[in-house]
């Protein structure tokens, strides 16, 4: 391995009684490998560069066969980063040793790596949990609706009860720290957020994922402990995950964390009511409406709300083992986003802010997802997701936007959802996407500083400037390159809804082509050319080509 990963470790590398066989994940801080058992039944053989004072888990009896080995730096790095890190491993351990709960994933032991020889590794803190065969994040990207969505909630629901009993809060519940098991059952993973309960409260790190945090979290004031949690929070993100697993879509509008994030605050305050889509069952309608009520006090406690999931389901059994195993025979997540991977020194910055780059996501073992490299090549790839999204599929919105046309997997949502949010006909996604692949190629890192446009959507700082903000408002300063596609395309979105009603309504020719010539010159020197400007004939004739393409059949 050549490129700075979170936790490099090399293939073959022993721990103890585990042997490193290939990478899962990797993050920010920590990194997940796949390891084989190399000691005899019950994992005694000591080998490995491991520290005496290693601990053994929850895992009574003989250790598996294979196993996940998460490696978390805790012997390196700057004390601040080492101080947060160790906190967090020390939320995760003392919840595994004390629950012991059937849909909670398993830790077998605890590891201390004890290897100068290796200075990135030494003092590691290496968690062996459970193996699973794959994420809810990356089940929801190979089918948006699962048609086994609602036993799976059910499971989740049940973790959920578990922790609250025992007095914790998970404080992180999203599709990619529901892992999947062999036998098609869901578990409960990452507890590096995860609080215990002091009263009616915890205080649990002032980090989460912005679509699955209530409303009350968003504003709310970090003390010297942390912030204070309640367990209506995971109940609010069971709502959120709930509604995406038996819709494929997020209940609360916007192109972008950013815009759904307002919007959960104008809904908690009363500005905006809960839409929910019309594809939610209606044995689940009420139960996420409960979700997600304005105030914590309002929402439904976790023990009904466990009744009514498992009654909404109609059953708890598993989903069956065949089904996860056709999901793990899919390939990898690289090669599905192939084309749209985000490249160089920002890919962290695009992927943390667009939500669409979740669809990539793997094991949730708290960290992103590996994938393989573009075309094919076999070199692992790795991106650290903050936004942690994981739940959007590459063929989000199939019906809108084709998905066999080379849109980049890694701006789908975003592309759909900012189609969405303009209530004029003619601003759809096959015509964003269109304008996307003609302006830039899909390229998020284009700078043309001889025309002052960058980005995806080749924005001129000073134009974007009025188009930023959902709510209309100008930016206060002129905003410097670069543009993540989070930003650049819903902006581009709302600046196509402004023009299209400006449009004189007798043009000739496809009026999404004539939004686009306006979004590349003005629709003032559109409507005085009477239609297609004779300078941008090449440009409107490559829009009209893309268009085409992208539009499914059957569809304008």
């Amino acid at each position: 391995m050549t490129e700075p990963y979170a936790v490099p470790v090399p293939r073959g590398y022993r721990v103890g009684v585990w042997e490193v066989r290939r990478p899962l994940a990797t993050g920010a801080f920590g990194s997940v490998y796949e390891a084989r058992r190399t000691g005899g039944p019950g994992g005694t053989s000591g080998a490995g560069p491991c520290a005496p004072e290693a601990e053994r888990g929850d895992g009574a009896g003989a250790l598996p066969r294979t196993a996940a080995l998460k490696f978390l730096p805790t012997g390196t790095g700057t004390p601040r980063q080492l101080t947060h890190l160790r906190e967090l491993v020390e939320r995760e351990i003392a919840l595994h040793r004390r629950l012991r709960r059937p849909r909670l994933i398993r830790m077998y032991e605890t590891l201390t790596v004890d290897d100068p020889g290796h200075p990135g590794l030494d003092g590691a803190t290496v968690l062996v949990l459970e193996k699973a065969e794959g994420s809810l994040a990356a089940l929801l990207a190979a089918a948006p609706r699962p048609a086994a969505g609602p036993v799976l909630l059910a499971q989740i629901c049940e973790g959920l009860a578990q922790l609250h009993r025992a007095g914790w809060v998970h404080g992180d519940l999203k599709p990619a720290n529901v892992l999947l098991m062999e036998d098609g059952s869901a578990r409960l993973a990452d507890f590096n957020m995860a609080a215990e309960l002091d009263g009616t409260h915890a205080y649990s790190p002032a980090f989460s994922t912005p679509d699955y945090t209530p409303p009350e979290l968003l504003w709310c004031e970090i003390g010297e402990h942390g912030r204070r949690t309640r367990p209506s929070a995971d109940v609010w993100a069971f709502g959120v995950l709930a509604h995406l697993v038996l819709t494929g879509s997020l209940p609360l509008p916007g192109g972008t964390p950013g815009a759904r994030r307002d919007a959960a605050v104008a809904y908690a305050r009363g500005a905006e009511d809960l839409r929910l889509s019309p594809d939610l069952p209606d044995a689940w309608r009420d139960i996420v409406r409960d979700c997600l009520a304005r105030t914590h006090a309002d929402r439904v406690g976790t023990e009904a709300l466990l009744r009514r999931a498992e009654a909404a389901a109609g059953s708890g059994r598993s989903p069956g083992g065949p089904w996860v195993r056709g999901l793990a025979r899919r390939p990898r997540a690289g090669r599905a986003r192939r084309e749209g991977r985000p490249r160089g020194r920002r890919a962290g910055m695009v992927l943390g802010a667009a939500a669409a780059t979740a669809a990539v996501a793997a094991l949730g073992y708290g960290v992103s997802a590996w994938g393989d490299r573009e075309h094919g090549s076999g070199a692992p790839s790795h991106t650290a997701s903050r936004a942690g999204t994981h739940q959007v599929a590459a063929a989000y919105g199939a019906s809108e936007l084709r998905t066999d046309k080379g849109v980049p997997a890694a701006y789908r949502l975003l592309i759909v959802e900012t189609a969405h949010d303009c209530p004029q006909p003619d601003v759809t996604p096959s015509l964003i996407a269109a304008m996307l692949k003609v302006e830039s190629g899909f390229d998020p890192d284009l700078a043309d500083p001889a025309h002052d446009e960058y980005g995806i959507a080749r924005w001129t700082p000073s134009v974007l400037r009025w188009w930023m903000h959902p709510d209309g408002t100008p930016a206060e300063s002129v905003p410097q390159p670069p543009f993540p596609p989070a930003e650049s395309i819903p902006a581009m979105g709302r600046y196509l809804c402004w023009i299209a009603p400006r449009l004189d309504s007798g043009l000739p020719g496809d009026r999404r082509v004539l939004i686009a010539l306006a979004y590349r010159t003005s629709y003032a020197k559109v409507n005085g050319a009477g239609g297609v400007p004779p300078k941008y004939r090449g440009y409107a004739g490559r829009v009209a080509h893309y268009l085409k393409e992208y539009t499914p059949p059957g569809r304008k």
